[in-house]
């Protein structure tokens, strides 16, 4: 029963953020044609990759409510760097997120949350974007080598163009909004369902109130990492957890460990990783994720260490 609870408990919690993500796929595809989105965001070089992870890291999205947006952007034209960066850097801090992390924690762990974010977005989308790929955009196959997919077999082609005749703003609005409920919908909505599920076994079995148990220091960092990536928990949700860890007498390395590794990702967005870009660019994608939150981390609590910074006393003034 409480496994039922957990999984009916975050697929209402996603849900919300689902339908935002497809209503930016929706705009997306209305008004930012396809030589646009390659201008802006195509390409692997470092300035492309980190505009995208900027640009995501304000948008208070879960990693489910990303997909939709990231899935548009990547199939109109952008690049796999910049789509990687934006759908880490969305999910992983948003202004929400942060003003929560600084009311609850303080100004340290808050500016030290949104740079590790960034800095996660920013090296994980330049490792995914060396790992090539078929040109984006196609509609048919994104792939290449091993990776690749039968045409036809996950990505739908529009049925209507808004390049068409009708160029008026409803007619837009209607195709948008009609390739992201329908096309972007239906390619996900199996992975989306399998992750929530997933995520609901993994809560009712992990609780993150529980994690504060594991103490801190390399190991329990790692066990942060392994456990928060395929958990469903977005960015404000697991703030206070955080902060009870925090509170708890866990360290802040640690804690900031969960508060990257928890929300960026989970196990939809890794199934929907996997089937659009291939198993190399998921390779990458988890390492990223693994390798910088636990860089960070180690960082944060050798500076807290280094200067004296007294993070609990933040606390009661943010409070």
């Amino acid at each position: 029963m409480n496994v039922f609870l957990e999984i009916l408990s975050i697929s209402l919690t996603a849900s919300p953020w689902l339908l935002i993500g497809l209503l930016g796929a929706g705009l997306i595809r209305a008004f930012l044609t396809n030589d646009m989105l390659r201008r802006f965001m195509g390409g692997r070089g470092f300035a492309v990759v980190a505009r995208a992870a900027v640009i995501g890291a304000p948008f208070p999205l879960s990693s489910c409510g990303a997909i939709p947006t990231a899935l548009s952007l990547y199939r109109g034209g952008a690049g796999r760097g910049p789509v990687t960066a934006f759908l880490i850097g969305a999910p992983g801090t948003g202004v929400d997120s942060l003003m929560l992390t600084y009311a609850l924690m303080g100004p340290f762990m808050a500016v030290s949350r949104a740079l590790a974010a960034v800095a996660a977005a920013i090296s994980t989308g330049l490792a995914v974007a060396s790992t090539g790929g078929g040109h984006p955009g196609s509609g048919l196959n994104h792939l290449q080598g091993n990776d690749s997919i039968e045409p036809g077999q996950c990505v739908n082609v529009p049925t209507e163009s808004i390049n068409s005749a009708d160029n008026s703003l409803s007619a837009r609005l209607r195709s948008g909004l009609r390739y992201a409920f329908h096309d972007i919908l239906g390619d996900i909505i199996g992975w989306v369902a399998l992750g929530l599920v997933l995520a609901g076994l993994l809560t009712a079995l992990v609780p993150p109130s529980g994690l504060a148990l594991y103490g801190s220091g390399l190991l329990p960092m790692m066990f942060m990492a392994v456990v928060g990536i395929p958990l469903y928990v977005c960015a404000s949700a697991i703030t206070p957890v955080g902060a009870g860890m925090l509170a708890a007498g866990v360290s802040p390395g640690t804690v900031l460990v969960l508060l990257l590794a928890a929300p960026i990702t989970s196990m939809a967005t890794l199934g929907i990783m996997r089937r659009e870009l291939g198993n190399k660019a998921l390779f990458w994608y988890l390492a990223g994720i693994f390798v910088v939150s636990i860089a960070s981390g180690i960082i944060i609590d050798k500076l807290v260490f280094l200067a004296a910074i007294d993070v609990a006393a933040q606390m009661g003034a943010a409070s």
